[in-house]
Protein backbone atom coordinates (compact mmCIF):
# COMPACT_ATOMS: atom_id res chain seq x y z
CA UNK A 1 0.00 0.00 0.00
CA UNK A 2 2.82 2.42 0.91
CA UNK A 3 4.58 1.92 -2.39
CA UNK A 4 1.31 2.53 -4.28
CA UNK A 5 0.84 5.86 -2.51
CA UNK A 6 4.49 6.80 -3.11
CA UNK A 7 4.15 6.01 -6.81
CA UNK A 8 0.98 8.08 -6.99
CA UNK A 9 2.72 11.06 -5.39
CA UNK A 10 5.66 10.82 -7.80
CA UNK A 11 3.23 10.68 -10.72
CA UNK A 12 1.45 13.80 -9.46
CA UNK A 13 4.71 15.74 -9.21
CA UNK A 14 5.80 14.73 -12.72
CA UNK A 15 2.40 15.37 -14.27
CA UNK A 16 2.15 18.77 -12.64
CA UNK A 17 5.60 19.81 -13.85
CA UNK A 18 4.91 18.66 -17.39
CA UNK A 19 1.43 20.14 -17.26
CA UNK A 20 2.65 23.64 -16.45
CA UNK A 21 4.89 23.65 -19.53
CA UNK A 22 2.56 21.92 -21.97
CA UNK A 23 -0.60 23.68 -20.85
CA UNK A 24 0.95 27.04 -21.61
CA UNK A 25 2.26 25.81 -24.96
CA UNK A 26 -1.31 24.88 -25.87
CA UNK A 27 -2.46 28.41 -25.09
CA UNK A 28 -3.66 27.66 -21.60
CA UNK A 29 -3.03 29.68 -18.52
CA UNK A 30 -4.96 30.64 -15.44
CA UNK A 31 -7.92 28.24 -15.19
CA UNK A 32 -10.40 31.08 -14.68
CA UNK A 33 -9.63 32.71 -18.05
CA UNK A 34 -12.66 32.70 -20.36
CA UNK A 35 -12.37 30.19 -23.19
CA UNK A 36 -14.39 30.38 -26.41
CA UNK A 37 -16.17 27.07 -27.03
CA UNK A 38 -19.11 25.92 -29.11
CA UNK A 39 -22.19 25.74 -26.92
CA UNK A 40 -25.34 23.69 -27.56
CA UNK A 41 -28.34 24.98 -29.43
CA UNK A 42 -30.45 27.58 -27.59
CA UNK A 43 -33.07 26.24 -25.23
CA UNK A 44 -36.48 25.64 -26.75
CA UNK A 45 -39.67 27.04 -25.32
CA UNK A 46 -42.22 24.71 -23.68
CA UNK A 47 -44.89 25.90 -26.12
CA UNK A 48 -43.09 24.40 -29.10
CA UNK A 49 -45.33 21.58 -30.36
CA UNK A 50 -44.05 18.17 -31.47
CA UNK A 51 -45.72 18.00 -34.86
CA UNK A 52 -46.36 14.48 -36.17
CA UNK A 53 -43.78 13.26 -38.69
CA UNK A 54 -45.23 10.04 -40.13
CA UNK A 55 -42.08 9.34 -42.13
CA UNK A 56 -40.29 8.84 -38.81
CA UNK A 57 -42.93 6.68 -37.11
CA UNK A 58 -40.78 3.54 -37.28
CA UNK A 59 -37.71 5.44 -36.07
CA UNK A 60 -39.72 6.79 -33.14
CA UNK A 61 -40.83 3.29 -32.17
CA UNK A 62 -37.25 2.02 -32.32
CA UNK A 63 -36.04 4.94 -30.20
CA UNK A 64 -38.73 4.23 -27.60
CA UNK A 65 -37.58 0.62 -27.41
CA UNK A 66 -33.85 1.32 -27.20
CA UNK A 67 -34.26 4.14 -24.67
CA UNK A 68 -34.29 1.71 -21.74
CA UNK A 69 -32.80 -1.45 -23.24
CA UNK A 70 -29.99 -0.82 -25.75
CA UNK A 71 -26.79 -2.59 -24.56
CA UNK A 72 -24.26 0.12 -25.35
CA UNK A 73 -21.01 1.17 -23.65
CA UNK A 74 -20.13 4.62 -24.99
CA UNK A 75 -18.43 5.60 -21.72
CA UNK A 76 -16.50 2.36 -21.33
CA UNK A 77 -19.09 0.60 -19.20
CA UNK A 78 -22.06 -1.42 -20.40
CA UNK A 79 -25.35 0.40 -19.86
CA UNK A 80 -28.96 -0.58 -20.50
CA UNK A 81 -30.45 2.17 -22.65
CA UNK A 82 -29.59 5.81 -23.16
CA UNK A 83 -32.28 7.56 -21.11
CA UNK A 84 -29.68 9.14 -18.85
CA UNK A 85 -28.39 11.06 -21.88
CA UNK A 86 -31.83 11.97 -23.25
CA UNK A 87 -31.94 15.51 -21.76
CA UNK A 88 -28.58 16.42 -23.28
CA UNK A 89 -29.54 14.80 -26.56
CA UNK A 90 -32.82 16.68 -26.95
CA UNK A 91 -30.97 19.92 -26.24
CA UNK A 92 -28.21 19.08 -28.71
CA UNK A 93 -30.53 18.25 -31.60
CA UNK A 94 -32.77 21.25 -30.85
CA UNK A 95 -35.87 19.21 -30.13
CA UNK A 96 -38.55 19.85 -27.53
CA UNK A 97 -39.99 16.37 -28.09
CA UNK A 98 -39.55 13.26 -25.94
CA UNK A 99 -37.31 10.51 -27.37
CA UNK A 100 -40.34 8.38 -28.27
CA UNK A 101 -41.85 11.08 -30.50
CA UNK A 102 -41.70 11.32 -34.28
CA UNK A 103 -40.58 14.93 -33.94
CA UNK A 104 -37.55 13.80 -31.93
CA UNK A 105 -36.63 11.28 -34.63
CA UNK A 106 -36.94 13.96 -37.32
CA UNK A 107 -34.67 16.32 -35.37
CA UNK A 108 -32.20 13.51 -34.71
CA UNK A 109 -32.09 12.71 -38.43
CA UNK A 110 -31.22 16.32 -39.21
CA UNK A 111 -28.44 16.26 -36.61
CA UNK A 112 -27.13 12.95 -37.92
CA UNK A 113 -26.94 14.44 -41.42
CA UNK A 114 -24.98 17.41 -40.07
CA UNK A 115 -22.47 14.96 -38.61
CA UNK A 116 -22.22 12.87 -41.79
CA UNK A 117 -23.99 9.93 -40.17
CA UNK A 118 -26.84 7.90 -41.72
CA UNK A 119 -29.84 10.21 -41.26
CA UNK A 120 -32.36 7.57 -40.17
CA UNK A 121 -33.56 9.35 -37.06
CA UNK A 122 -32.78 6.23 -35.02
CA UNK A 123 -30.55 6.46 -31.99
CA UNK A 124 -27.76 3.92 -32.30
CA UNK A 125 -24.35 3.43 -30.74
CA UNK A 126 -22.41 5.39 -33.43
CA UNK A 127 -24.79 8.33 -33.01
CA UNK A 128 -24.46 8.29 -29.24
CA UNK A 129 -20.67 8.06 -29.63
CA UNK A 130 -20.77 11.12 -31.90
CA UNK A 131 -22.86 13.00 -29.34
CA UNK A 132 -20.39 12.00 -26.64
CA UNK A 133 -17.52 13.44 -28.67
CA UNK A 134 -19.37 16.72 -29.18
CA UNK A 135 -20.11 17.00 -25.46
CA UNK A 136 -16.55 16.16 -24.41
CA UNK A 137 -15.02 18.63 -26.87
CA UNK A 138 -16.77 21.44 -25.02
CA UNK A 139 -14.55 20.74 -22.02
CA UNK A 140 -11.14 22.45 -22.43
CA UNK A 141 -9.84 20.09 -19.79
CA UNK A 142 -10.47 17.17 -22.17
CA UNK A 143 -8.66 18.98 -24.98
CA UNK A 144 -5.64 19.49 -22.73
CA UNK A 145 -5.49 15.93 -21.45
CA UNK A 146 -5.93 14.58 -24.99
CA UNK A 147 -2.53 16.15 -25.74
CA UNK A 148 -1.00 14.44 -22.73
CA UNK A 149 -1.29 17.56 -20.57
CA UNK A 150 -2.44 17.48 -16.98
CA UNK A 151 -3.30 21.14 -16.27
CA UNK A 152 -1.61 22.61 -13.20
CA UNK A 153 -3.60 23.64 -10.15
CA UNK A 154 -4.30 27.37 -9.73
CA UNK A 155 -2.26 29.58 -7.39
CA UNK A 156 -3.84 29.89 -3.93
CA UNK A 157 -4.74 33.54 -4.52
CA UNK A 158 -7.01 32.48 -7.42
CA UNK A 159 -9.18 30.34 -5.15
CA UNK A 160 -12.11 31.46 -3.01
CA UNK A 161 -14.03 29.67 -0.27
CA UNK A 162 -17.74 28.94 -0.58
CA UNK A 163 -20.18 30.29 1.97
CA UNK A 164 -21.46 27.55 4.33
CA UNK A 165 -24.92 27.61 2.74
CA UNK A 166 -23.41 27.03 -0.73
CA UNK A 167 -21.84 23.73 0.32
CA UNK A 168 -23.76 20.48 0.63
CA UNK A 169 -21.74 19.31 3.63
CA UNK A 170 -19.79 20.90 6.49
CA UNK A 171 -16.36 20.75 4.85
CA UNK A 172 -14.94 23.99 3.42
CA UNK A 173 -14.86 24.00 -0.38
CA UNK A 174 -12.79 26.20 -2.69
CA UNK A 175 -13.38 27.25 -6.30
CA UNK A 176 -11.66 29.54 -8.76
CA UNK A 177 -12.70 33.14 -8.05
CA UNK A 178 -14.42 33.66 -11.41
CA UNK A 179 -16.02 30.23 -11.21
CA UNK A 180 -17.63 31.11 -7.89
CA UNK A 181 -19.02 34.36 -9.31
CA UNK A 182 -20.57 32.45 -12.23
CA UNK A 183 -21.90 29.74 -9.92
CA UNK A 184 -23.66 32.27 -7.69
CA UNK A 185 -25.31 33.89 -10.70
CA UNK A 186 -26.43 30.46 -11.91
CA UNK A 187 -28.00 29.49 -8.57
CA UNK A 188 -29.81 32.81 -8.29
CA UNK A 189 -31.29 32.31 -11.77
CA UNK A 190 -32.24 28.70 -11.07
CA UNK A 191 -34.11 29.59 -7.88
CA UNK A 192 -35.89 32.41 -9.65
CA UNK A 193 -36.93 30.15 -12.53
CA UNK A 194 -37.77 26.86 -10.82
CA UNK A 195 -40.13 26.37 -7.89
CA UNK A 196 -38.70 22.88 -7.33
CA UNK A 197 -35.17 24.24 -6.95
CA UNK A 198 -36.40 27.14 -4.86
CA UNK A 199 -38.24 24.77 -2.50
CA UNK A 200 -35.20 22.62 -1.68
CA UNK A 201 -32.22 24.77 -0.75
CA UNK A 202 -29.92 21.75 -0.94
CA UNK A 203 -30.37 21.53 -4.71
CA UNK A 204 -27.36 22.85 -6.65
CA UNK A 205 -25.25 23.14 -3.50
CA UNK A 206 -21.69 21.91 -4.06
CA UNK A 207 -20.23 18.78 -2.52
CA UNK A 208 -16.88 18.89 -4.32
CA UNK A 209 -14.91 21.73 -5.88
CA UNK A 210 -11.17 22.28 -6.01
CA UNK A 211 -9.23 19.19 -4.98
CA UNK A 212 -5.53 19.25 -4.22
CA UNK A 213 -3.82 16.86 -6.69
CA UNK A 214 -1.59 15.35 -4.02
CA UNK A 215 -4.51 14.61 -1.72
CA UNK A 216 -6.47 13.20 -4.66
CA UNK A 217 -3.59 10.87 -5.56
CA UNK A 218 -3.32 9.56 -2.01
CA UNK A 219 -7.06 9.00 -1.87
CA UNK A 220 -7.32 7.02 -5.10
CA UNK A 221 -4.18 5.01 -4.31
CA UNK A 222 -5.66 4.02 -0.97
CA UNK A 223 -8.97 3.09 -2.62
CA UNK A 224 -7.26 1.31 -5.51
CA UNK A 225 -9.36 3.10 -8.13
CA UNK A 226 -6.85 5.43 -9.83
CA UNK A 227 -7.36 5.73 -13.57
CA UNK A 228 -10.90 4.36 -13.61
CA UNK A 229 -14.06 5.82 -15.16
CA UNK A 230 -15.04 7.19 -11.75
CA UNK A 231 -11.57 8.33 -10.59
CA UNK A 232 -9.29 9.84 -13.24
CA UNK A 233 -5.53 10.01 -12.70
CA UNK A 234 -5.75 13.66 -13.71
CA UNK A 235 -9.00 15.14 -12.42
CA UNK A 236 -10.66 18.35 -13.62
CA UNK A 237 -11.16 19.19 -9.94
CA UNK A 238 -7.45 20.12 -9.73
CA UNK A 239 -8.17 23.21 -11.89
CA UNK A 240 -10.67 24.87 -9.53
CA UNK A 241 -13.19 25.03 -12.40
CA UNK A 242 -15.09 21.78 -11.72
CA UNK A 243 -18.05 21.45 -9.40
CA UNK A 244 -20.07 18.48 -8.21
CA UNK A 245 -23.58 19.67 -7.37
CA UNK A 246 -26.38 18.10 -5.39
CA UNK A 247 -29.23 16.93 -7.63
CA UNK A 248 -30.80 14.48 -5.21
CA UNK A 249 -30.07 10.77 -5.05
CA UNK A 250 -31.78 7.47 -5.76
CA UNK A 251 -32.96 5.60 -2.64
CA UNK A 252 -30.05 4.04 -0.77
CA UNK A 253 -27.36 5.74 -2.87
CA UNK A 254 -25.05 8.73 -2.40
CA UNK A 255 -25.38 11.94 -4.44
CA UNK A 256 -22.11 11.07 -6.23
CA UNK A 257 -22.88 7.39 -6.83
CA UNK A 258 -22.11 6.36 -10.40
CA UNK A 259 -24.54 3.45 -10.14
CA UNK A 260 -26.88 3.54 -13.11
CA UNK A 261 -30.07 3.92 -11.01
CA UNK A 262 -28.64 7.05 -9.38
CA UNK A 263 -27.50 8.58 -12.66
CA UNK A 264 -30.91 7.92 -14.20
CA UNK A 265 -32.71 9.33 -11.15
CA UNK A 266 -30.70 12.55 -11.37
CA UNK A 267 -31.16 12.89 -15.13
CA UNK A 268 -34.93 12.93 -14.54
CA UNK A 269 -34.75 15.58 -11.83
CA UNK A 270 -36.00 19.15 -12.35
CA UNK A 271 -32.64 20.51 -11.19
CA UNK A 272 -30.69 18.58 -13.83
CA UNK A 273 -33.19 19.46 -16.56
CA UNK A 274 -32.80 23.13 -15.62
CA UNK A 275 -29.02 22.83 -15.76
CA UNK A 276 -29.10 21.21 -19.19
CA UNK A 277 -31.30 24.00 -20.53
CA UNK A 278 -29.54 26.93 -18.85
CA UNK A 279 -26.09 26.22 -17.40
CA UNK A 280 -24.22 27.19 -20.55
CA UNK A 281 -25.53 30.75 -20.15
CA UNK A 282 -23.23 30.94 -17.13
CA UNK A 283 -20.32 29.10 -18.75
CA UNK A 284 -20.88 25.59 -17.33
CA UNK A 285 -20.88 22.33 -19.29
CA UNK A 286 -21.68 18.82 -18.11
CA UNK A 287 -19.63 15.65 -18.06
CA UNK A 288 -22.46 13.43 -19.35
CA UNK A 289 -21.57 10.26 -17.46
CA UNK A 290 -21.98 12.14 -14.17
CA UNK A 291 -25.07 14.36 -14.09
CA UNK A 292 -23.72 16.09 -10.98
CA UNK A 293 -20.35 17.08 -12.53
CA UNK A 294 -20.09 20.45 -14.29
CA UNK A 295 -17.10 22.47 -15.47
CA UNK A 296 -16.79 26.20 -15.97
CA UNK A 297 -15.30 26.93 -19.39
CA UNK A 298 -15.55 30.70 -19.33
CA UNK A 299 -17.97 33.40 -20.29
CA UNK A 300 -20.33 32.48 -23.11
CA UNK A 301 -19.14 33.95 -26.44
Amino acid sequence: MIWKIACALIAVILLSALGVLAFHRLGGGAPARPIAVAFPHPALGPDQACDPAPAFADAAARNAASLTSAPWSVFGRLEAGWETYAPLTTREIASACPPSAEGFAAALAAWQASQHLPAAGVMDEPTLQALRQVWLRRRPFVAATAHGVCPPPPPPDQLAVLRPEEAYGPQPIQLGVNVLVAYRALVAAARADSSAIRADRRLLTIFSGYRDPTVDAIRCAAAGDCGTITRANCSAHRTGTAIDIYLGEAPGLRPDSSADPNRLFQSRSPAYRWMVANADRFGFVNYPFEPWHWEWVGARP
